[in-house]
């Protein structure tokens, strides 16, 4: 087989988490978790322009080394033999994409919830934002809530208040998560996904304001102008005014 001297993706296996965002950004199929870690499964399906950069972990570099060339023709073979369900999910169960039927709304304040009559409001999978492609079915001409991670555990009524009318969700944390990954990412989904409006939901800390200059800093790179909503919630779970 031939090599010659070419960019190609270099994976850290100890910093790697098997999370599968890289899988879904491969076009190629380049990549596969393996024993839960992503793996190189052939150098010819990798073109070295590094879309998978985007790891949340910053597991994947780009190195120059010798490879076997791309082979393009090796890759459209590769693509259509991958079974129905590899092709959607690209390797990592918890990234396949999946939508929901609507749900009937149900006129139930929030305040009156139990545990009894409580439903999900979440009409998609996956939510991390992390792991939705720019082009999943459920974002196009969505309202889309853009969720600190711990919004949802101290708020109580967040189902029924937020994701009623079945509203698409993607969730985050500006503290934890790979800040430039989460961005890059936002700002594909607002260019392809044509979205009708944004709500941001963060907690009062400090910290999580991030997620709201994430979101108006992909809002301007993207051209998409929406509709855009800020909400704060409070550490004892209350929504604060404004």
């Amino acid at each position: 087989m031939q090599k010659t001297m070419r960019k190609v993706v270099r994976i850290d296996e100890d910093k790697c988490n098997g999370c599968g965002a890289c899988i879904i950004s491969c076009a190629e199929g380049a990549l596969k978790i393996i024993d839960g870690k992503a793996k190189l499964i052939s150098e010819k399906y990798c073109d070295g322009l590094g879309n998978c950069l985007e790891c949340p972990q910053g597991a994947i570099t780009i190195e120059e080394r010798e490879a076997e060339d791309f082979d393009e023709a090796a890759v459209e073979e590769h693509l259509q033999a991958k079974k129905p369900e590899e092709k959607q999910s690209q390797g990592c169960p918890s990234a396949g994409v999946r939508q929901f039927a609507e749900r009937a709304e149900a006129a139930v304040p929030s305040a009156i919830i139990t545990a009894g009559s409580a439903e999900s409001r979440l009409g998609h999978w996956p939510v991390q934002l992390a792991l939705v492609p720019p082009n999943a079915p459920f974002l196009k001409n969505a309202d889309v809530v853009l969720a600190a991670d711990c919004v949802p555990f101290a708020y109580a009524g967040f189902h029924q208040d937020f994701l009623a009318g079945n509203k698409a969700l993607l969730v985050a944390c500006p503290k934890l998560d790979n800040f430039p990954a989460h961005q890059a990412r936002l700002n594909e989904i607002l260019k392809q996904a044509g979205i009708k409006s944004l709500t941001v939901l963060h907690m009062e800390v400090p910290c999580c304001s991030g997620l709201v200059h994430l979101a108006k800093q992909s809002i301007l790179a993207s051209g998409n102008v929406v509709p855009f909503n800020d909400i704060t919630i409070s550490i004892r779970g209350e929504r604060k005014p404004g």
